[in-house]
């Protein structure tokens, strides 16, 4: 059974609106379990609805309400407070979808965020992890159970662009070993298919022969990636596996799991693959999301360039 989040521990809070803690917790199972956002997702969701009403408290605001005109002095009290642009723009887009949410249920007839304008962010390069990085890593792992499952694991990684969320989703039968692929469930419980390279599959296979059997007990789950007590391996604990095999190797200590992914995306980009395949591979609702691969491809042809040409 995937985890849940106890959002009344956010929203047990003497000087909330009774009312509107309530509701606050009604719209995170919404979230969890109607929109299938992962747990982390929805705990990020939690913290910042919790602190908007922590702000409504304080301003004696009733936050079910409130009009534009009160709103602002939330989005004042943020400027004030020197968050980066990010962290403001995520607290308002979560705040935001909450009144959405108010406003389906009949809790709340308007949307104060509504007419607020999120800050502008400027969008960084993702990180371009070597060639030589990435070889070191699926390097490192022992010809043991846990080594074989680690190595499917990274191998999978790095060969679909999966999310750490995804990997942690994964059922033995989302592998298909005949149409060499996997099936991968991305935010909102949105299904799809992605190829898998033959070290990959290799890798994977031979976890599913020789490693997970050993790691199975009676009863035990049908999740791809096992504990050695044989639970399904959440995605907190993949993380730390990840981890662990980068200091292993001997990699940057800020290395994630989700540098894997960015790897992925760009050198399926300065490979020649066209940014519809790649969007649909890493499940992005946006092209533009994917546009931003084209720049960090760029970016190191430039590089190339320079290195390269004799008059640069």
């Amino acid at each position: 059974m995937a985890a849940t989040l106890d959002a009344q521990q956010y929203f047990e809070d003497e000087r909330f609106d009774a009312k509107a803690a309530q509701l606050a917790c009604d719209f995170a199972r919404h979230l969890e379990v109607e929109r299938g956002l992962s747990v982390h997702t929805v705990r990020a969701y939690c913290i910042d609805v919790r602190s908007y009403l922590d702000w409504a408290a304080r301003s004696k605001v009733d936050p079910l309400r409130v009009d534009y005109r009160r709103f602002r002095r939330y989005l004042a009290e943020l400027n004030a407070a020197g968050y980066v642009t990010k962290t403001a723009a995520r607290r308002l887009s979560a705040v935001r979808t909450f009144y959405k949410y108010l406003n389906i249920v009949g809790a709340c007839s308007t949307n104060p965020a509504s007419a607020a304008a999120s800050p502008k962010i400027r969008r960084d390069l993702p990180r371009k992890t070597s060639d030589s990085d990435i070889s070191v890593l699926l390097e490192v792992c022992e010809d043991n159970v846990v080594g074989l499952r680690d190595r499917a694991f990274l191998e999978l990684l790095y060969a679909s662009g999966a999310r750490i969320a995804e990997a942690a989703r994964l059922k033995t039968g989302d592998v298909d070993f005949s149409s060499a692929s996997v099936r991968l469930f991305g935010k909102g419980s949105k299904e799809r298919i992605v190829p898998l390279y033959e070290v990959a599959l290799d890798a994977i296979q031979d976890y599913m022969r020789n490693g997970r059997p050993k790691l199975m007990i009676a009863g035990t789950t049908d999740a791809l990636f096992l504990s050695t007590r044989g639970k399904a391996m959440s995605a907190d604990s993949l993380r730390r596996v990840f981890k662990r095999r980068a200091a292993q190797a001997g990699l940057d200590p800020s290395l994630h799991p989700h540098d894997m992914r960015h790897a992925f995306a760009t050198d399926l980009v300065e490979g020649g693959a066209d940014l519809r395949s790649v969007q649909e591979m890493l499940g992005h609702a946006s092209l533009s999301t994917t546009q931003v691969y084209t720049h960090l491809s760029l970016k190191h042809m430039k590089e190339t360039y320079k290195q390269a040409h004799p008059r640069s």
